[in-house]
């Protein structure tokens, strides 16, 4: 299944065959309240045996991930599943961008299986190939396109890491996207970089571990005419920032920091960097996912810590660390609406066709875009120095 302009539908209801992300299952959907899910999980689970392989982000929610294989970010499990190649099924329990990613590194005997396909990522969607062409030829018409790299966050869809690919590009990951962004301003003679989809990521990177003055990073924005910017802006520009971002990071702010810091003297605020960047500004630790569990993992009995990422990982920091204050970053409860699409009862409803012979949700990426995408990811993976974790 490829990634396309996706159609309108009310939640829950609805599909188009000629889009990726239909929200209907076939067959018959187990009710959430169904008393018997966990058992059904543990039995479809048991009878797949060594024939399943099931991967679980760390913002999924707690039901699922009991029953994961192995946690982790999304470039990891896809690695994991890729060096499991006696598996038939990966069942991953994360978001479509995630999944194409497995589908890539994988075998091709292997079939990759997204519980619920409406489990996208509202960043990834922000750029589309066709989008990101127009801006490309844009940037041809602005005299720029020679001197300029794309490099693309890992949550991109699989025909941006394939653009990438072609056109000289790497993928990077929030642990390595200064190892990359040095790499594409060492590909080419004064280079400009074309950063998707974030432009958090892309921004803080530039700014705070490059030392690239905030006036010489632009942004790209795909709805308006030449993305709202001039060729003079192209041409003086060094980073050029597509303007994408992710719905749960974004939402942290500067007046909720300095809230707890009046609440908690001595707190410390630790932030992914998809937070904007003055939340970034006024934060003590910014790292990847990775980066904030090892942080809390090896913090000392008794901080107190304010975390700026994905509710239900710091729900699940705070219970494994009842020893620390751990509190989320923001007034209100927010879940990743995406990623909470994968529940027990779609997780028991593929497993139990898997163990009836019905193979659903498969994800697949076309040779072509595979071929091309493995081409910046092994660029990504030929870095030197960071590790390559989200």
């Amino acid at each position: 299944m490829s990634l396309v302009d996706l159609p309108l539908l009310p939640l829950g209801k609805g599909r188009d065959l000629d889009a990726e992300r239909g929200v209907e299952c076939p067959g018959d959907l187990p009710a959430a309240s169904d008393p018997g899910l966990v058992e059904r999980a543990r039995a479809a689970k048991a009878a797949l045996g060594e024939r399943v392989f099931v991967l679980g982000h760390h913002y999924q929610r707690d039901e699922v991930i009991q029953f994961a294989d192995v946690t982790g970010d999304s470039f990891k499990l896809a690695r994991d599943a890729a060096d499991r190649p006696d598996a038939e099924f990966i069942v991953f329990c994360g978001v479509h961008f995630m999944a194409e990613s497995a589908d890539i590194l994988t075998a091709p005997s292997q079939r990759v299986i997204l519980p619920d396909l409406a489990a996208g990522c509202s960043m990834a969607d922000m750029a589309r190939l066709r989008q990101v062409e127009d801006a490309w030829d844009a940037m041809s018409d602005a005299g720029i396109q020679d001197s300029v790299v794309p490099v693309t966050y890992m949550n991109s869809s699989a025909d941006i890491k394939a653009f990438c690919g072609r056109h000289g590009g790497v993928v990077c990951t929030s642990s390595n996207a200064d190892v990359a962004l040095e790499w594409a301003f060492d590909r080419v003679p004064d280079a400009k970089i074309l950063f998707l989809p974030d432009q958090h990521l892309g921004r803080n990177t530039a700014v705070l571990k490059m030392g690239i003055a905030l006036d010489e990073c632009v942004v790209w924005d795909p709805q308006r005419p030449g993305g709202g910017l001039t060729a003079e802006e192209l041409q003086r520009a060094r980073m050029i920032l597509w303007k994408g971002h992710c719905s749960v990071h974004g939402r942290f702010s500067e007046d909720v920091v300095d809230e707890l810091r009046v609440k908690h003297p001595g707190i410390t605020i630790l932030v992914h960097p998809e937070c904007t960047h003055e939340v970034v500004l006024k934060a003590d630790l910014v790292g990847s996912t990775e980066f904030i569990i090892k942080t809390i993992e090896a913090a000392a009995p008794g901080t107190v810590w304010a975390i700026g990422t994905e509710l239900n990982l710091v729900k699940r920091l705070a219970d494994a660390h009842p020893d620390k204050t751990i509190v989320f970053l923001d007034r209100n409860v927010c879940y990743c609406s995406t990623m909470n699409r994968i529940d027990l009862p779609h997780l028991v409803w593929a497993m139990e066709n898997l163990v009836a012979g019905t193979v659903v949700n498969q994800i697949t990426v076309d040779p072509e875009t595979e071929a091309d995408a493995l081409v910046a990811l092994q660029r990504m993976l030929d870095l030197p120095g960071k590790s390559h974790r989200d």
